[in-house]
């Protein structure tokens, strides 16, 4: 008995219908518009994520989440273990570049409308998307445990005890009691590593399966028809893995990750900044009073959420719309740049 009859009376697979998905898959028609990547760019996030998860998984055979060994477990990976600094700068450029990337995509979906009737869910799951890679990175800078992530693991949980009706029962939830505690440190760990990854691919799933059931949009201004997905869509994809592993290598190791020196729960410094990602929210918090500052952003946030359900009552006529679309997403981006330039280069 050959091995392949072996297999297949083991595994009674219908190959046809496997040969069926390869086909429909390998050609399924790419619009036009897709061969300038800067109106692909939702595949960028997408390649980037796996990697996340190889190098995350790589830390976690050395990192120790307790606030006695997470600082030197973080040396001993940067220092001692081979190849460990590579590790540590790929997972923590992948995660900048993984969010700079969704950004962009969303601004290519924003200014392009692709947002409107029938992909208006598709945009909520993408804005969810957004704001769980910012948490998730958020909980990984704090497991550093140096005296800058801990204090701003610690101001940045203190704000959430501000937000009406349930802030103080999230700040006790996450921090594991009222204070930044070894308790605190296990829950981010376990936010970081097995909550919020599994969130997060549950809703890049369906992300994918809305848009492959409605199809890519195909914005106005642009070359229409399509092209098929293998060979030119796919070997620009490995030509585009290969040069992001080649570009975050290169930052990893020109431009490695600080260890800095551990957490001092005592001695607070004069300078607290969160990551660059929450420089706009962390400056306009500091020019308002904080209760009506957070709920001015909760307001935007929810606003941006739902924005493809508000943006039909904003004017009757779709030019209309537009203008105002248009308007608002350009002001909504130069506020943020200003914001963030502004943190940047200010303490």
């Amino acid at each position: 008995m050959s091995s392949k009859t072996w297999i297949q009376e083991r595994f009674p697979i219908d190959t046809e219908k496997i040969s069926d998905f390869n086909e429909k898959l390998f050609k399924e028609p790419i619009p036009m518009h897709m061969k300038k990547w800067m109106l692909a760019m939702g595949t960028t996030p997408f390649i980037l994520f796996p990697l996340q998860l190889i190098t995350g998984i790589l830390l976690t055979f050395y990192f120790v989440p307790s606030p006695e060994m997470a600082h030197e477990s973080v040396r001993y990976i940067t220092e001692e273990v081979s190849l460990g600094y590579w590790v540590r700068g790929f997972h923590h450029w992948g995660a900048h570049l993984m969010i700079i990337s969704i950004f962009l995509h969303m601004m290519r979906v924003f200014f392009t409308q692709s947002y409107r009737k029938p992909r208006e869910i598709n945009w909520v799951f993408g804005f969810l998307l957004l704001a769980l890679v910012m948490t998730i990175s958020f909980t990984g800078y704090s497991l550093t445990f140096n005296q800058v992530s801990y204090w701003a693991m610690t101001v940045g949980t203190n704000m959430l005890a501000e937000v009406p009706l349930i802030g103080p029962f999230i700040l006790e939830l996450l921090r594991g009691g009222p204070d930044v505690t070894t308790n605190t440190l296990t829950r981010f760990y376990t936010l970081h590593v097995w909550i919020l990854p599994l969130i997060i691919s549950l809703l890049l799933v369906i992300h994918i399966l809305i848009l492959r059931l409605h199809g890519v949009s195909e914005p106005e201004g642009f070359e229409k028809g399509s092209y098929p997905f293998y060979p030119t869509h796919f070997n620009k994809i490995i030509v585009v893995t290969l040069f992001l592993i080649s570009l975050i290598s290169l930052l990893a190791v020109t431009l490695p990750p600080g260890i800095g020196v551990p957490a001092d729960p005592l001695n607070t410094p004069l300078h607290i900044k969160p990551e660059w990602y929450f420089f706009a929210i962390f400056l306009f918090l500091k020019w308002v009073p904080l209760n009506i500052g957070l709920l001015i952003i909760g307001l935007a946030i929810l606003g941006m959420v739902f924005w493809p359900f508000l943006e039909p009552l904003l004017a009757k006529k779709e030019k209309h719309r537009s203008v105002i679309s248009f308007s608002l997403g350009a002001v909504v981006i130069l506020t943020l740049i200003i914001f963030t330039l502004i943190q940047t280069f200010t303490n």
